[in-house]
Order: structure tokens, then C-alpha cells, then sequence
């Protein structure tokens, strides 16, 4: 099976960094998180129409816009194993 692909679009705020920490935190084995910053990145915010950050996409769908809570991130399959963590890549992410 093929890991979910989960991207982070980041501002280099702290909303940002707390929603990256909290996908990493509860991110299963079985995903590759990508970090974009949207000022390094801005093509990859047309391709998904964003407007704000945080926003996070799954497996190529735009799925949540804003910071997100735990809740929300478990309910779309995020962290359905806590022991293990993701392959973390950091493209264009300043922390």
C-alpha cells in the first residue's frame, strides 16, 4: 500500500507551526508529510485554490483550512496509530 500524502501549507506563523507539530505528533507510519511555505511555494496554492494557513490536503484534496484540532485531524484517518511517526520532508519550511 502507498503511504497518504499529507501537505502542510504554512505562512511561517505559529498557527503553522503548531499544526505541523500536531500532524507529526499524530501521524501513523504509513504516511509522507510535505511542508510547503507559501511564500517559497506559491504555485502549489493555485493548484488547491488556498487562501489561508494552515491548510491541509490528503492524498491530493484539500481538507481543512485553518489550525486544526486533534478531533478533526483523527477524523479523517490522522493518527489512527499514535506509536509510530511519518517520513517528515520539509520543501521550502524555515523551521
Amino acid at each position: 500500500m502507498s503511504p497518504r500524502k499529507i501537505e502542510i501549507f504554512t505562512g511561517n506563523c505559529p498557527l503553522c507551526e503548531d499544526t505541523v507539530k500536531l500532524v507529526q505528533e499524530l501521524a501513523d507510519n504509513n504516511c509522507e508529510i510535505q511542508v510547503y511555505n507559501i511564500q517559497e511555494e506559491p504555485s502549489r496554492l493555485q493548484h488547491y485554490a488556498i487562501k489561508a494557513v494552515p491548510s491541509i490536503a490528503i492524498d491530493g484534496t484539500l481538507v481543512l483550512i485553518g489550525k486544526p484540532s486533534r478531533t478533526q485531524l483523527e477524523a479523517f484517518g490522522i493518527g489512527q496509530n499514535d506509536e509510530s511517526f511519518c517520513t517528515a520532508m520539509y520543501l521550502g519550511m524555515g523551521i
